[in-house]
């Protein structure tokens, strides 16, 4: 199996690509601590509570978000609307007590936090590694090489590629291709439960994945 990092971040290529269902199997997987310090669209629900609903995992695993914001904006956006402006140096990671905090981004890495601060910018600050999630599909290939560009841009390891939504061999070929570390496929799930998410740590957790 692999050795996860004690602390990292899961960032996307996009928002809605799969980042909180890849960070609720890493936190049940590694019986670690869930935390999403950029959250938006408050009011249609939040990550954590999703997270917390699949995973059943207990209240000791999670940490409250940094910025709780209503509309499903980008975090420049949202926050103007309530008359809020983000700092991102203001925001102080969980010194959980489990072996592992798994960090959850906010919509693509370039995405504005406030006029001047990019998830990016704050995401070098802290210089952890990166697990990157895509969609599988058609258009991937474009943000997923752009995203791991920016991220050697900015000297933040990446730990690998996930790939979410129906099976496409041929873009993850071509990733493979060009270098690109895919750690796994996750392909819908019927159900998502903790028993299908633990399906979806072991099939990213493969020190080799076909």
């Amino acid at each position: 199996m692999r050795d996860w990092p004690h602390r990292f971040l899961v960032c996307g290529t996009d928002t809605g690509v799969g980042k909180t269902l890849v960070s609720a199997a890493l936190a049940l997987g590694l019986g670690g601590h869930y935390f999403k310090p950029f959250q938006t669209g408050c009011k249609d629900g939040t990550d954590l509570e999703f997270v917390q609903t699949q995973t059943g995992l207990g209240p000791e695993h999670f940490s409250p978000e940094a910025y709780r914001l209503k509309e499903p904006l980008s975090p420049n956006q949202a926050a103007a609307l309530e008359g809020v402006r983000i700092d991102p140096k203001r925001v102080r990671l969980p010194e959980p007590v489990q072996d592992h905090l798994v960090i959850e981004g906010v919509g693509g890495l370039m995405v504005p936090l406030n006029e001047t601060e990019l998830f990016i910018d704050w995401a070098a600050d802290l210089g952890l590694p990166v697990l990157l999630v895509a969609r599988s599909g058609l258009g991937t290939l474009n943000h997923c090489l752009l995203s791991l560009e920016a991220l050697k841009a900015r000297n933040l390891e990446c730990l690998g590629v996930v790939l979410n939504g129906p099976l496409h061999g041929a873009n993850r070929a071509s990733l493979e291709q060009r270098g690109v570390r895919v750690l796994g496929s996750v392909q819908p799930l019927p159900e998502v439960n903790p028993a299908s998410l633990l399906q979806v740590f072991a099939a990213i957790s493969k020190l080799s994945n076909p």
